[in-house]
């Protein structure tokens, strides 16, 4: 058989193997374990790290002071050098609505080793450390929840005995490329960690959803949240490693009724968002760019090659094998495009998205190399990730 064909025949065996074995990582039904009303409801306190916020905070703040939790609960936004006003935006929405008590504090820059973002993490739950909380609920300032969010996320952490409940919040999907690229997102980070084994102790595969995470403060002290990953630029993924190999259990799945309230309404914007991490995510290694660059190639693009190649030039086999895979490629994603809401006919160009996020990871390596790094709210971070480096 020709170059072509095992190439195509080893592409739908990728996706067989995926299909079967990679923790049915394309189900889309995994939410919140069973759980039920504790006796009694444990203090919790809210931690928000807001850099420039003003925009998105009128749509998601007043959704957490609404929080209809029987214990006791507070709130502690960190304004984390903002020049638009965060801060003074988020007592004036205060004292509009009323609710959950909120203090606003501001860290300063962060000292050299530290990300922005957990540096005010850290000062939020240095804040909150006075209170004496058993819980610390980690979301950012674009998350918006429902008036239960908080109860059912502290039901079913104290129902099922997991120290750390993360949810991934419903990101906005709204323009044509937030349809074409957010649920490809969600549905390529699911591949990656597979949410039906991230809550198994005998699986080391961990990862949070950062905009919205739960955590017991006993597993963050035991794994020495934040210090102990003070330099990662993916926080959450890392932080969720922390913790599991603390001994604590996690837990991740999909969100019903927390949302991302942030716009990414052009091309760039979203480029932004996954190349600002992507090259970190494959820990700074040009060997693991090469293979994440070559796997990603036979995955996605090869199935609409071979198919179209096959029938451009009257190669059957080819054709056949190619077409198959992309058969079992669309799917696997039109689940998660339901869980969108969006049309199962985006499924066929999931081809082309995975183009696009190939590209945009090439172009994340390339600022790094640059010596840009990841830049974030007129942040950058030139040095690698030591924290994933090492898991």
């Amino acid at each position: 058989m020709s170059a072509v064909v095992w190439t195509a025949a080893a592409s739908l065996a990728a996706w067989l193997w995926l299909l079967l074995g990679q923790g049915f990582f394309w189900r889309t039904d995994l939410r919140l374990p069973s759980r039920r009303e504790p006796d009694t409801w444990p203090s919790v306190c809210v931690v928000v790290p807001a850099r420039d916020e003003a925009a998105v905070l009128p749509m998601s703040l007043p959704s957490l002071l609404a929080q209809d939790y029987p214990g006791r609960a507070e709130i502690f936004l960190v304004d984390d050098g903002s020049s638009d006003g965060t801060g003074t935006l988020a007592r004036a929405l205060a004292d509009r609505h009323g609710g959950l008590p909120l203090t606003v504090g501001s860290p300063g820059e962060p000292p050299p080793g530290w990300t922005g973002k957990l540096w005010a993490v850290r000062h939020g739950i240095g804040l909150a450390r006075a209170r004496e909380p058993r819980y610390l609920l980690l979301t950012d300032a674009d998350i918006a929840h429902e008036p239960d969010s908080l109860r059912e996320l502290v039901a079913a952490a104290e129902t099922a005995g997991f120290e750390l409940v993360s949810l991934m919040a419903r990101l906005r999907v709204a323009s044509m490329w937030e349809r074409l690229v957010v649920p490809a997102f969600v549905y390529f980070f699911a591949q990656l960690y597979p949410f039906r084994w991230i809550a198994r102790k005998d699986s080391r595969t961990a990862a949070a959803a950062g905009g919205c995470v739960l955590l017991s403060t006993a597993a963050a002290e035991r794994a020495g949240i934040p210090d102990s990953i003070r330099h990662a630029v993916i926080d959450d993924v890392t932080l969720a490693k922390a913790v599991k190999r603390s001994g604590g259990r996690i837990w991740l799945g999909l969100a019903e009724r927390v949302d991302s309230v942030r716009p990414y309404p052009g091309l760039g914007d979203l480029w932004r968002m996954v190349s600002r991490s992507a090259y970190a995510q494959l820990r700074h290694n040009p060997l693991v760019l090469f293979g994440t660059v070559l796997g990603l190639a036979l995955i996605y693009l090869v199935p609409p090659v071979a198919l179209l190649g096959g029938l451009a030039t009257g190669s059957v086999l080819p054709a056949v094998l190619g077409g198959l895979a992309w058969l079992v490629m669309t799917a696997t994603y039109i689940p998660m495009l339901r869980y969108y809401r969006q049309s199962r006919w985006l499924a066929p160009l999931l081809p082309f998205t995975a183009f696009l996020y190939l590209l945009m990871t090439v172009d994340s390596a390339v600022q790094h190399y640059r010596g840009r790094g990841a830049a974030w709210k007129g942040r950058t971070y030139a040095r690698p990730d030591p924290a994933s480096d090492r898991h």
